[in-house]
């Protein structure tokens, strides 16, 4: 992580962020995400639509995006993920905050938020397939989706990348709808990529995993619809 300095007016940023979550508060909602699985160190049931709300009193700050993070609370993450400035990060925050990840909502939010947008998106997504950690192979797969949905200019071979990498993942039932989700969306970017995923799930059908060819069928179903709806 990189050394970064406080100031004054940070700081004062940063008490009126937690005075402000502390008004949206909802524990109804927070006890519901609890039930669901969803633990956090402190979870106040701030809908997203106020956090963004939120977000916007504020011009981004990569410093106060740290401090959110380093606070640890749900709110305060997803904050981070909204207010930081892409041009900023790096390559070492990028693993210390995806390294610190313990639920799908955190690591969700950091792709589609913040990580996409960094010139180190590419990179990350291939090396943290093969993290040790099941929330950082998570967040690969679900950075490489982003990418797919969001990134408009890079050419169709930085997707093929991936192939190789999830044929790995495929054997993991606890990642098989993230991998839908993203390779149902590596598919819509063109009909060379679409082919691609089709080939990749002829693959699949030769791992001997059971969990690797329910994939490859859940896939080509999904292909097949022009509304592809996840595996549960």
């Amino acid at each position: 992580m990189d050394i970064w300095l406080d100031n004054q007016e940070t700081g004062q940023q940063f008490r009126g962020i937690l005075s402000a979550l502390g008004s949206y508060r909802n524990g109804e909602v927070a006890s519901v995400m609890q039930q669901h699985g969803l633990q956090y160190k402190m979870n106040m049931g701030v809908s997203l639509t106020d956090l963004k709300a939120i977000s916007r009193s504020y011009a981004p700050s990569h410093v106060l995006a740290l401090k959110l993070w380093n606070r640890s609370w749900r709110e305060t993450m997803i904050l981070a993920t909204l207010l930081d400035e892409p041009e900023k990060v790096t390559e070492e925050q990028m693993d210390f905050w995806t390294k610190s990840v313990e639920t799908s909502e955190i690591a969700e939010h950091l792709s589609a938020n913040l990580w996409w947008r960094t010139p180190f998106a590419y990179a990350k997504a291939l090396e943290w397939c093969r993290g040790r950690k099941h929330w950082v192979r998570y967040t690969s797969v679900h950075l490489a989706g982003r990418l797919a949905m969001m990134d408009k200019h890079s050419p169709d071979e930085m997707f093929e990348l991936f192939f190789e990498e999830f044929l790995t993942l495929s054997k993991d039932p606890s990642l098989m709808t993230v991998l839908y989700r993203t390779l149902i969306q590596m598919a819509g970017r063109s009909d060379e990529m679409s082919e691609g995923v089709r080939d990749w799930c002829g693959l699949l059908r030769g791992t001997g995993s059971e969990h690797s060819e329910k994939l490859a069928a859940e896939l080509l179903k999904g292909l097949s619809t022009d509304f592809p709806v996840s595996p549960v």
